[in-house]
């Protein structure tokens, strides 16, 4: 049986598209990978992680983002950009602003922490392996609640994002009404993103989480397709799924992090 689209979500007064970009590579994501790859129960990084920079590789895919902003005709461009406040994020936008030129200089470049990263409390800065290790209760009880209601102590779950987000749908329907939008910032939030904009069910956004990683400045993307059928006038239709064209035609290596062993956290098919 299909299921209806939250009204909440869909209608005239919503942004006429909403393009979703995962921030470029980051410090972080090539020390968690090293620090994954190696065994360790730690990931070696110094300071917040809001402030974490990207990389190198991650200011080319940045770099590679704003050249295919550019060549998008101008019905297309993004008529505003909001990021997460995180470093990482928020230099992904500057950046493919800069580069995307004259089509998008007065582009408005805003923040919204409600785009904010998942914040892991108690596991911060821990491998999958140091979790099982340091706190094995909570390397239990994620397994047995699922990853969409865990919440490390001091953390968020996946559920938490996804209340935050209602709100900031919520800014975006008084604010950017037919308007086309882009938004910067984090995995975890484009998945919670998706759960909402394609009325996921727990089990189907954790089966996406297993079968699908998200590229970093990968591009998902979604039209708003009118339908006076609809009690909501309209809705959400995916153009672009972790497009990563942008980044391959720039000649930048594509990102993403390996899947962890299942071994560790067991998750419900």
């Amino acid at each position: 049986m299909k299921r209806a689209t939250s009204a909440r979500m869909i209608g005239r007064s919503l942004p006429s598209s909403i393009m979703l970009v995962r921030h470029a590579q980051s410090v972080g994501n090539v020390a968690r990978e090293k620090a994954e790859a190696a065994g360790l129960r730690q990931v070696e990084l110094n300071g917040r992680d809001v402030d974490i920079p990207l990389s190198k590789t991650g200011e080319d895919q940045a770099i590679a983002l704003g050249e295919w902003l550019k060549q998008l005709p101008l019905a297309e461009k993004p008529e505003a950009v909001i990021s997460s406040p995180y470093v990482r994020a928020l230099a992904t936008a500057a950046i493919a602003l800069d580069r995307a030129g004259d089509g998008m200089k007065d582009t408005p470049l805003i923040t919204d922490e409600r785009l904010r990263e998942r914040e892991f409390g108690l596991i911060d800065r821990l491998t999958q392996l140091g979790i099982k290790h340091h706190y094995p209760e909570q390397a239990e009880l994620k397994t047995r609640l699922k990853k969409f209601y865990y919440r490390p102590p001091g953390g968020e779950s996946w559920c938490d994002i996804i209340l935050r987000l209602r709100s900031f749908l919520d800014t975006l329907n008084l604010e950017y009404p037919n308007r086309r939008v882009m938004i910067v910032c984090h995995s975890a939030v484009i998945l919670c993103f998706r759960y909402l904009f394609e009325n996921m069910t727990e089990a189907e956004i954790l089966r996406t989480d297993r079968q699908t990683k998200i590229p970093n400045c990968a591009v998902t993307s979604y039209d708003l397709v009118q339908d006076r059928s609809l009690s909501s006038g309209g809705q959400y239709s995916v153009k672009l799924l972790n497009f990563t064209a942008p980044i391959v035609q720039g000649n930048v290596p594509v990102s993403i992090e390996p899947v962890v062993s299942q071994t560790i956290f067991k998750e419900a098919k």
